[in-house]
């Protein structure tokens, strides 16, 4: 193990609800994605973090929520992107195949933020070390409602989530009251469909 993911785990903890990666979906991700995710892939699977409130997950099993994300969004013809780790309340860690860690959304509210990477082309394997050392559970863990919500509805699996119902977008109050365990793929695309993406304004935070 090298001495980046040895961080990131000192920060998060052991791995939860380990899914192995088949060759199949390495192959299919070679040009893709940064050949130091892929191997982190091999030697440490899918798995959640943090007690499941940070996850590394299959991209294939997003597609479809990435692409409801950035339909008609300026991002559809910047750079192809692929969800590649997520929080237990759908902030989403998108990486673009130019661009790198350069796009996250926070689905509860369809706010977006933006980086620009010093990196590129093959040095991506740098930007994606940064992208581990730079995650913290804070950033993860939206209004402190994790452990609560552990307590209150359980662990996660690894297609699952925590999710306002209903959802903020459609009015509802951000409290633990109206958390609920969803389906991660699922919950994920209705947020996608209920209010347009904005970037995050000052205001918001």
């Amino acid at each position: 193990m090298d001495k980046v993911f040895s961080r990131f785990l000192e920060k998060f903890g052991g791995a939860i609800d380990r899914r192995e990666v088949p060759l199949s979906s390495i192959d299919r991700y070679q040009g893709k994605l940064p050949t130091q995710l892929l191997e982190y892939w091999a030697e440490h699977g899918w798995c959640g973090y943090g007690e499941g409130v940070f996850w590394l997950v299959n991209p294939q099993e997003y597609e479809g929520v990435v692409a409801s994300w950035i339909e008609g969004t300026k991002f559809e013809a910047l750079d192809n992107y692929y969800l590649i780790a997520r929080s237990a309340f759908g902030h989403m860690h998108l990486w673009g195949e130019k661009t790198g860690a350069s796009l996250t959304i926070t689905s509860c509210l369809s706010r977006y933020t933006t980086h620009t990477s010093i990196f590129s082309g093959e040095q991506l394997n740098k930007e994606l070390q940064n992208f581990l050392l730079s995650t913290e559970v804070r950033y993860n863990n939206y209004g402190d409602f994790f452990k609560p919500a552990m307590k209150k509805l359980g662990p996660l699996r690894h297609d699952e989530m925590y999710g306002f119902v209903p959802a903020l977008m459609f009015g509802g109050p951000d409290t633990l009251d109206h958390l609920e365990k969803v389906k991660a793929v699922e919950h994920l695309t209705l947020l996608s469909q209920i209010a347009e993406l904005q970037p995050y304004s000052f205001s918001d935070l």
